[in-house]
């Protein structure tokens, strides 16, 4: 009986031996002043920026609608010797222009002008023709220019956010240089051009 008293004594013991350390985790660990202390927190959070930049950038586009020339053929009545009233030409269109930010669109141009007869033409003569460009699509108003006028204030409009479109480019009101009287001299190579540019701006 002894033996089995001691034995159930040691189980008794190595149970409460056991069970101890489950018992201790119950119990909240208190600081001095007697406060539970918190457990410790299972999640940790950290921000991380991510950056980048945009590059202030204006693109031109591509040139639709036919090639890069506004061909008007022969340029007088044959009759006349005098410059056609029905000179016409197609639009050219810029398709895919952008400028990321706000932008100035501005279009130049030069008379057409015998390239080959380059002398003072003869009296009742000339040699080069005078007409308006236009660059449309980009801004309300669209920016013009006369080659004969002495300023060109309108050739140059702005718009005040990014934007990306269709320019639409002609040419018109065409007129011999000098007066509606002249006559052009001869030459097979008659030529002017036309300079749309888009600028990116603060």
């Amino acid at each position: 009986m002894l033996h089995r008293s001691l034995a159930s004594a040691a189980l008794i013991a190595a149970l409460a031996v056991q069970a101890a350390p489950a018992i201790a985790q119950t119990v909240p660990i208190k600081t001095p002043s007697g406060t539970p202390t918190p457990a410790a927190s299972a999640v940790a959070t950290q921000t991380l920026n991510v950056i980048g930049s945009v590059p202030t950038q204006c693109v031109g586009g591509t040139i639709t609608g036919g090639s890069a020339t506004f061909d008007l053929g022969v340029l007088t009545d044959t009759t006349t010797g005098l410059l056609r009233t029905d000179l016409a030409a197609p639009a050219r269109v810029l398709t895919g222009s952008f400028c990321t930010s706000r932008s100035t669109i501005t279009v130049a141009a030069s008379p057409i002008a015998a390239q080959t007869f380059t002398a003072t033409a003869p009296t009742g003569f000339a040699r080069t023709v005078d007409y308006t460009a236009t660059a449309s699509g980009w801004t309300t108003t669209p920016a013009s220019f006369g080659t004969a006028a002495a300023t060109n204030p309108a050739a140059t409009q702005t718009r005040n956010t990014a934007f990306t479109g269709d320019i639409t480019v002609g040419i018109g009101s065409f007129a011999t240089t000098g007066g509606s009287s002249l006559r052009l001299v001869a030459d097979t190579n008659y030529s002017g051009t036309v300079t749309v540019t888009l600028t990116a701006t603060n």
